[in-house]
């Protein structure tokens, strides 16, 4: 039998939130260890016990100096990962978040999460923008190989980096079904003990920033209620997230005549979300472009309708289960009014999307991961 190749991963770019790579290694590193995949993971010194209590079979090291601050993380990223990789004789490291060490002599593969900072460069701020467009193309050139979410994210790597060679494997992530399912009655009642003065709404779930569209969500919402074709008594519109960068959506919410109608949430307990999402009329999320589009999976999987655009990866996870619609407002609103005036259809598409949900399964997705780590690893 083979031995597994030992897999270094480079956890230091988790974020203190745990969110956008936290949450994926959070998943994917308990799912590689129920492969036998052979794991050491360096971490910040503050992630150490929760990423060790994911997995009884993965050792965790903590690096002091990569958790001071961005440059110095990016600088032991350079210099202290090459140096422990060849002391802890790695076959491989696994960097999940766009750099790499660029002089290590073990493959490095590489996760990249999205393209927009080339397709939709105006969704981002300059200074990520021209980082993380360096970093991918960077990575396509110097990676042993390159981890993508979808199809959608590796065309369009293909199209504007253009490297000279494909290094590029999709590997879908997947549900988490311990947080996202649909609701039982307690996860309801309490729920709407948490919603209290809210007797019907419409969610929204995922970081407030422009490339999510929720300006135009909250348009399309005020249109809807103005007009009243499609029943809306009692109806808000919940925004559960954290605040990102977009600076208009303030202004869009006071400006609006519904203002008191829609509530800015932030971060919801984990315990919480299956009955906010699961316990919605239909669930939002008209981004502008996804390297996934996790939110739509996580929706679908509560057993709710979800309403969506067609634009990048978002088709590869919502399939034929989503309701699709153009980004501006006006389109957004047609396809509210038309979901809320039939529930038969919003039950139809909630139960289809509990099933498309169940083809997205971390297990898989590691399976996907530990194949390219095996092709890299060294012989």
């Amino acid at each position: 039998m083979k031995t597994q190749p030992h897999i270094l991963v480079d956890a230091t770019a988790i974020p203190g939130n745990r969110g956008g790579v936290g949450r994926y290694l959070e998943h994917l590193i308990p799912a590689l260890a129920r492969l036998d995949a052979r794991i050491t993971v360096i971490s910040q010194p503050r992630d150490v016990r929760w990423l060790s209590a994911s997995s009884a079979e993965i050792r965790v090291v903590p690096s002091p100096a990569a958790g001071r601050s961005r440059p110095l993380r990016l600088l032991w990223e350079q210099v202290g990962l090459p140096r422990a990789a060849r002391r802890m004789k790695a076959d491989v490291v696994f960097s999940p978040h766009y750099t790499m060490p660029l002089l290590s002599s073990i493959p490095t593969v590489v996760t990249l999460h999205d393209a927009t900072f080339f397709s939709h460069p105006e969704l981002h701020s300059r200074a990520k923008r021209l980082f993380f467009r360096w970093w991918s193309a960077t990575s396509l050139r110097r990676a042993a190989a390159c981890i993508v979410p979808s199809e959608a994210t590796k065309s369009e790597l293909l199209r504007w980096v253009k490297p000279a060679r494909d290094t590029m494997h999709v590997a879908y992530h997947g549900v988490d079904s311990e947080r996202f399912h649909p609701p039982t009655a307690a996860e309801t009642r309490e729920a709407n003990e948490y919603l209290a003065g809210v007797p019907r709404w419409i969610a929204f779930l995922g970081t407030l920033e422009p490339r999510k569209n929720v300006s135009n969500l909250v348009r399309a919402f005020q249109t809807v209620v103005t007009a009243d074709t499609a029943g809306t008594a009692g109806l808000s519109l919940l925004l559960a997230g954290g605040r990102g960068w977009d600076a208009d959506l303030a202004r869009v919410i006071e400006e609006s005549t519904v203002a008191d109608r829609v509530r800015m949430l932030g971060f919801v307990d984990d315990s919480l979300l299956a009955g906010v999402l699961g316990g919605a009329d239909l669930v939002a999320y008209p981004s502008l472009g996804e390297g996934f589009g996790l939110p739509v999976l996580e929706a679908m999987a509560c057993g709710v309708p979800v309403i969506t655009t067609a634009l990048l990866a978002l088709p590869e996870v919502g399939g034929d289960v989503a309701v699709y619609t153009e980004p501006d407002a006006p389109s957004i609103a047609v396809a509210i009014q038309s979901l809320l005036a039939d529930a038969p259809q919003r039950a139809e598409r909630g139960q289809r999307g509990i099933e498309r949900a169940r083809l997205f399964t971390w297990d898989a997705s590691a399976a996907a991961h530990l194949t390219v780590f095996s092709e890299s690893a060294v012989s």
